[in-house]
Parts: C-alpha cells; sequence; structure tokens
C-alpha cells in the first residue's frame, strides 16, 4: 500500500478518524437509549434490534397492539379440548341420569346416531385440513362407544356378570378402535386408545372364571407378550408390555415363595420361566432393552431355585439361589449371544450375587460383634457357644461362593471392583466359619488369625491396589476382632496378642510393602507389645501404678533400636510416645511411683536425644526430669523450694555465661533460659500458693533485676521470663484490692469502664499497632 503521506503523518491521521468515529458511536448509541425511554413513556410497543441475516442492522418491528401471550395453534386446542371434555360429560350425562326418561328405541336411535356422527365427522374434518377439531372429535367419539358398551349392558344383558362382560367388551371396543385407527391413520389417539383396551380382556376374564392368582399372572403374562410383538411395529405397546409382564413376575415370584413345598412352587416356576423367555426374547429382537434380559435372568433363578426352597432352611435356600444365579455371570464370556442378552444375564447374575452376599453378610455380622460382650468382664471364659449364632455353615458358603464368583469376574473383566468384593467376602467368609461349624475355641482363634495372616499377606504383596487396601481393612478389622475375643482367657490373650504383635512387626520390617502399610504394621507392632506388658504386669497381681515399669519397656526398645527402623521409625516413636503417656497415667495413682516414672522417661528421651536427628528430645528429657524431682519435692512436703533451684540455677547461669562468651550466636534461651526457668518458675507457684507478703516480694525484686538486666544487655530470655514472672506476681499481690474494689462499685461502673476503654483503644488503634510492630522488632533483634 503506497501512500503520498509520510508513514508517521497517515498515522496521526488514522487515530483522528478513529476518535471522530467513536465519538459518533457513543452520540448514537445515547440518541437510540434517550428515544427508546421516550417511546415506553408514550406507551408505544417495544423495538426490537438485531442483526439481518447478511449482517446488516435489521429494521424494527413494530406491532400494531399489544404482545400476544398465547399463540393461535396453543389457544384453538385449548377451544377444542374444553370442547371435548363438555361434550363427553354431556354424553356421561345423558347416559348415566336422562337415560331412564326415553323408550329403547329412542335411547338406542339417540347413542346410534351421535356415535355415528362422532365416528364419522373427523374424516370429512380432515379432508378440509381440520385435524385438531378431528382429534377433538374422535375422542368423543371413542368415548361414545363406551358409552353404547355400558348401554347394551344395562338395557339388554343386566343379569350378565359385570367382569366378564367388561372383558368382552374391552375386547370389541380395541378391535373397533384398532380398524377406525387403521382406517383413519391421520389420527393419532384410536391406535394407542386401542392398545390401552387391549390390556384389558385376559386379565379381567382371568378375574371373571376365579382362575387364581397364577391365572390373573398367565393372563397378565400372555397380554405382556402380545404387546411386545405389537411393539414391534407400534412403540406405544412397548410400555405396556413391560409393566404388565413385571407385574406377571411379581406374581409368580410371591406365590413361588409362599409355596409349602416343592410341587406347590411347580405352577409358579412355570410362569417365571416363561416370563424369563419372555424378557430375553425381547432383549434378543431389541438390542436397547438389555434390561428385560436382567430381568427374565431374576426370574430365571427365583423359578429354579424356588422348587427348592421349601425343603432348605432358610440359610441354604440363599445357598440355592446363588448356586442357579452366579452361573450367569459366565455369560461374559460367550461372544455368540447378542450383546443385550449377554448384558442382561450378566447384570441378572451380578443382581442375585449381591442380594446374597448381603443376606449371608447379615447373617454372619453377629458373630463378629458378639466379642463385644467381652468387654464387659475381661478373662471371665464366657465365650458363646456356636449355636447362639443361627445360621451356621449357610452363610458363610454364601460369602465364599459369591468371593468365587467376583474372583472369577475380576480376572475376566480385568476390573478392579469384582476384586475388591472378593477379598472383603472372602474374608468375612472364612473369618466367620469356625465360629459358625462349632469348632472349640483354640481352633477357632487358629483359623482366625490365619484368615488376619493371610489378608495382611495379601496387603504387603498387593501395593497401591484397590485389592490390597481391601486386605489392608480386613486384616485390621480381624485383628481386632480376634484380640477382643483373646480377652476371654489368660492364655488365649497371650497367645493371640503374642502371635498378632510379631506378625506386624514381620510386616513393618518387609521392604517390597507399601510405606503406609508397613507403617501401620508398625504402628499395630508397638500397641500388641504394649498390652502384652500390660497384660503380664496384670497377671502378677501387682497394683496399678507399678504397671506403668513394665510399659516403659516399650518406648526403651523403641528409642534403642532407633534408625534400625528404617521408613516406619516416625510411626513406631510416635506409637512409643503413647506408650509413655499410657505409663504416666497407670502412676498417676502414686507420688512417688509418678516420680520415677517421670524420671525413667526422661532417661529415655536422653538416650534418644543422642542421636542429632533427635536432639529435640533433650528439651522432653530436661522436662521430665524436672517434673520427676518436683513432684519427688512434693511428695516430701517441701515449702520453700528456693533452697533447691538456686544452687542448680547458679551453676547453670555460670555455664550458659561461659557458653555465651566462646559462642556469641548462642541464643539467650539456651544460654540462661534453662537456670532462669528453673528458680522463678517454682518460686511463682509457690508464691501463688502462699498468703505472706515475703516470697512475693523477693520474687518480684529478683524478677525485676533480671528484667532490668535483659533489658540492659538485651537478652530476650531474661526480659521476657523477668517480665512475666514480676507481671504475674503483681497480678497475684492486686487480686485481691481489685475483688474488694469490685465489690463496692456500683454495677454499671464496670461496662461503662469497658465502653471507655474500647473507645480509647478505636481512637488510637493505629499508634498502638505502629507501636506494637516496633516492640516487637527491638525483641526480634535481641538474642
Amino acid at each position: 500500500m503506497n501512500s503520498p503521506l509520510p508513514p508517521a503523518e497517515e498515522l496521526a491521521l488514522i487515530d483522528r478518524e478513529l476518535a471522530q468515529l467513536d465519538a459518533r458511536r457513543l452520540y448514537l448509541l445515547a440518541r437510540r437509549d434517550w428515544l427508546l425511554r421516550l417511546l415506553q413513556q408514550s406507551g408505544a410497543a417495544a423495538v426490537r434490534w438485531g442483526p439481518a441475516a447478511s449482517g446488516s442492522p435489521a429494521a424494527p418491528a413494530w406491532s400494531a397492539g399489544p404482545a400476544k401471550e398465547a399463540s393461535a395453534p396453543g389457544a384453538q386446542n385449548v377451544l377444542l379440548t374444553l370442547g371435548a371434555v363438555l361434550l363427553a360429560v354431556a354424553a356421561l350425562a345423558f347416559t348415566l341420569v336422562s337415560w331412564g326418561s326415553m323408550g329403547i328405541a329412542g335411547r338406542s336411535a339417540v347413542l346410534a346416531v351421535v356415535t355415528a356422527a362422532a365416528l364419522a365427522a373427523p374424516a370429512v374434518l380432515l379432508r378440509r385440513g381440520l385435524r385438531s377439531t378431528a382429534e377433538s372429535v374422535a375422542a368423543v367419539g371413542l368415548l361414545l362407544t363406551v358409552l353404547d358398551a355400558y348401554a347394551l349392558y344395562a338395557v339388554g344383558m343386566p343379569d350378565a356378570d359385570g367382569t366378564g362382560y367388561a372383558a368382552g367388551a374391552a375386547a370389541v371396543l380395541a378391535a373397533v378402535w384398532a380398524g377406525y385407527g387403521s382406517a383413519l391413520r391421520t389420527l393419532r389417539i384410536p391406535l394407542p386408545a386401542a392398545v390401552v383396551a387391549a390390556q384389558l380382556p385376559l386379565p379381567l376374564a382371568a378375574v371373571a372364571w376365579q382362575a387364581g392368582p397364577l391365572g390373573v399372572g398367565w393372563a397378565l403374562l400372555v397380554t405382556a407378550a402380545l404387546d411386545a410383538a405389537l411393539a414391534l411395529r407400534v412403540r406405544a405397546a412397548a410400555l405396556p408390555a413391560a409393566l404388565l409382564g413385571s407385574a406377571a413376575l411379581l406374581v409368580g415370584a410371591a406365590q413361588s415363595w409362599s409355596a409349602g413345598s416343592a410341587a406347590q412352587a411347580l405352577a409358579p416356576a412355570a410362569l417365571l420361566l416363561a416370563g424369563a423367555a419372555l424378557g430375553v426374547a425381547a432383549a434378543w429382537r431389541e438390542p436397547r432393552v438389555w434390561g428385560a434380559a436382567l430381568v427374565g435372568g431374576v426370574a430365571a433363578v427365583v423359578a429354579v431355585a424356588g422348587v427348592a426352597r421349601p425343603e432348605l432352611a432358610p440359610g441354604w435356600a440363599v445357598v440355592a439361589h446363588l448356586l442357579v444365579g452366579l452361573p450367569l455371570l459366565a455369560a461374559v464370556r460367550v461372544p455368540a449371544l447378542p450383546e443385550a442378552v449377554r448384558r442382561g444375564a450378566v447384570g441378572a447374575g451380578a443382581v442375585v450375587g449381591a442380594l446374597g452376599a448381603l443376606a449371608s453378610g447379615a447373617a454372619v455380622a453377629p458373630v463378629l460383634v458378639a466379642r463385644l460382650r467381652v468387654l464387659e468382664e475381661v478373662w471371665a471364659a464366657t465365650t458363646p457357644a456356636a449355636d447362639a449364632y443361627g445360621p451356621g455353615a449357610s452363610a458363610a458358603v454364601g460369602l465364599l461362593l459369591t468371593a468365587g464368583a467376583a474372583r472369577w469376574l475380576s480376572r475376566v473383566s480385568a476390573r478392579p471392583e469384582p476384586g475388591v468384593l472378593a477379598v472383603v467376602l472372602g474374608w468375612a467368609g472364612l473369618f466367620a466359619a469356625p465360629v459358625l461349624l462349632g469348632f472349640p475355641v483354640a481352633a477357632v482363634f487358629a483359623l482366625q488369625l490365619a484368615v488376619t495372616g493371610a489378608a495382611g499377606f495379601l496387603a504387603l504383596r498387593s501395593p497401591g491396589r484397590g485389592a490390597g487396601i481391601a486386605a489392608a481393612a480386613c486384616a485390621l478389622a480381624g485383628a481386632v476382632n480376634v484380640s477382643l475375643g483373646a480377652l476371654d482367657g489368660r492364655a488365649a490373650t497371650f497367645a493371640v496378642w503374642g502371635l498378632l504383635g510379631a506378625g506386624c512387626a514381620a510386616g513393618a520390617a518387609y521392604g517390597p510393602a507399601v510405606r503406609l502399610v508397613r507403617s501401620g504394621a508398625a504402628v499395630c507392632a508397638v500397641g500388641y507389645g504394649t498390652g502384652l506388658l500390660v497384660a503380664a504386669a496384670a497377671v502378677t497381681d501387682l497394683a496399678v501404678v507399678w504397671w506403668a515399669l513394665p510399659v516403659l519397656a516399650v518406648p526403651a526398645l523403641v528409642a534403642a533400636l532407633g534408625p534400625r527402623l528404617g521408613a516406619v521409625r516416625l510411626p513406631a516413636e510416635i506409637a512409643a510416645a503413647v506408650s509413655g503417656v499410657l505409663a504416666l497415667a497407670l502412676s498417676a495413682g502414686r507420688p512417688g511411683t509418678l516420680a520415677l516414672v517421670l524420671a525413667l522417661s526422661g532417661v529415655v528421651c536422653a538416650g534418644a536425644a543422642v542421636r542429632p536427628e533427635r536432639r529435640v528430645l533433650g528439651w522432653a528429657a530436661g522436662a521430665l526430669f524436672v517434673a520427676a524431682t518436683w513432684v519427688r519435692l512434693a511428695e516430701a512436703g517441701v515449702t520453700a523450694p528456693e533452697a533447691y533451684t538456686l544452687p542448680v540455677t547458679v551453676p547453670a547461669l555460670a555455664v550458659g555465661f561461659l557458653r555465651r562468651r566462646r559462642d556469641a550466636r548462642a541464643s539467650s534461651w539456651a544460654a540462661y533460659g534453662p537456670g532462669l526457668a528453673a528458680t522463678l518458675l517454682p518460686s511463682l507457684l509457690a508464691a501463688w500458693a502462699d498468703a505472706d507478703w515475703v516470697r512475693p516480694l523477693v520474687l518480684g525484686v529478683a524478677a525485676l533485676a533480671v528484667t532490668l538486666a535483659g533489658a540492659r544487655w538485651r537478652l530476650q530470655a531474661p526480659l521476657l521470663l523477668g517480665g512475666a514472672v514480676l507481671a504475674a506476681v503483681a497480678v497475684h499481690e492486686l487480686a485481691p484490692y481489685v475483688v474488694q474494689v469490685a465489690g463496692a462499685l456500683p454495677r454499671w461502673v464496670l461496662p461503662a469502664l469497658a465502653g471507655v476503654l474500647l473507645l480509647a483503644v478505636g481512637a488510637t488503634y493505629e499508634k498502638r499497632l505502629r507501636d506494637a510492630r516496633r516492640l516487637r522488632a527491638v525483641i526480634g533483634r535481641l538474642r
């Protein structure tokens, strides 16, 4: 593009023109908004603006009057529907109320003429293009045919059976409506109405002939089969087919479950098998209705297993259904079957397996929960008899069958969900089987320990998988349950807990396992070790306070192993710390024993603090030693703690001073904090419990001196410790006077003072924040 202007001048020209265009656009938009507001105020119609098909602005569309809230076809349909309803009401009133005022000839003539006119009028209306009117008149005509049937029954056959006549009338009306709809295919009402009427003849006939529940079920099933065949050409018949078929299967299932013998269950089984065949045939013909094959598969299972159900106990009846239903899962390996049939069969097998697993699990649950009774009285040998659990081996067999099927399905389909179910169901069945079978107590514990160990081994060998996580959860649940059961006897407690603790320790040492699983095993190992020591102490008839001494062996052992624990070191040490807290809680009943346990705990922490990565435990060791000392002094009735603390404080401060001289970067907390706290804190506790004035005065003077020393040499520990103690002593000394003054003041004074304080703080908030930041910076610069 060539231009006579220089580029800079041309660019400036373009910018000016663009600015003018923007200004013009803003003016036009403002003008447009003003015109719209003017039109709205004057009551004119709204203007619609929008891009035309070519991209140019479309011209405004003005309407001659108010906007229409209903379309013309909508108004037409409302009027036609209302007219049809009124005609139907009039026809009903004429037939049911005014019928008796006319003779037989008059009645017949009126109904015949009106019905014929109503059925013939739609043909004329369709030729004139009035389809909606034709639909309305046709609906009235169909209703008139129903009234004709009623009139015929009331006049010509009043003594006939009403149900049987209704069945015949429904069949005739269905045929007439179907022919009428076929003749006038443009109408949409007659054929669906014929389908609805066709659902009634066979069920009503079965009721009229007193065929019983099975007869009604067969009538429903045959009608559903006819609907299914009709649904290939008329889609409206699909829904009645599904509803009537389901009703027939429900009738068959109810009769099968209520049968008192195998012979009585044969007839319902035949009905169920016929329904199953119909469902499979529907899915075979139409792939979209695979649910029909699923329902049919379940019906077939109920039919076959229902014959054996009356001769079996409830638990074994569940097993019978599983034996019949689970093989349906094999359809997944039969590619010759259509996809819909194969999918429905597998779904039916899954439904039967899920219901069977739920029923068996409900029977096994009491076995797992019953052991909670042991907590009522430990070592009382009150294990209930095997027959107290009810279902026997059938529940375990049901769970194991379902687990095997789920395992096979997981291998075939390569999906993780069946594998997880297989692990959970298999563990539940194997864990509960020894109790349900009535094995001796020793055999029950041995087998349950084996099942728990197998679940734990699977969790170790399946890292990060769903089955491995499920196995870990099952192992934990089994360990907790069998541990509770072992509390019923002393020998069982030591044997079971010892084996579980050894197994957990082995799992924690298994390197290829997931770290999370190993950590959990380590925590469980420490917990079982602690439990064994507590049980051993309980056997010796020692006082409870002395149980703490053997419990301390667990933290000592974990601290001694240290780095040898590898990746599970931290969780093991946390569990050992919990054991140490338990030891302190056990020894809390006697001060002397508590002091001893505190001191031994300090020794354990000090030994662990030798390693560089655990130096922080040195502070815990010091705190435990100090606590042990003060517990011992409190037991001795010491009232002057300074006599014991000052001999420690003076050399501690001297050592801190020498350390600061050698290492100027050493913190004042590390150098002077322990020494100052050794005297100030015990003296402060004694001063708060002392009613005399000498100790608070001396302590306050000492705290003031420490505070001034910290401010003089800019040391954080003396400044803060001394200041805190000085403030606490001041509060202690002023508290009685404050209480006395507060009691003498009127009640409104304190709220008023609080309000004034809030106002003052709010008025100087920003300045106080600035001062606080400065104070924090000053303290932060201290060493």
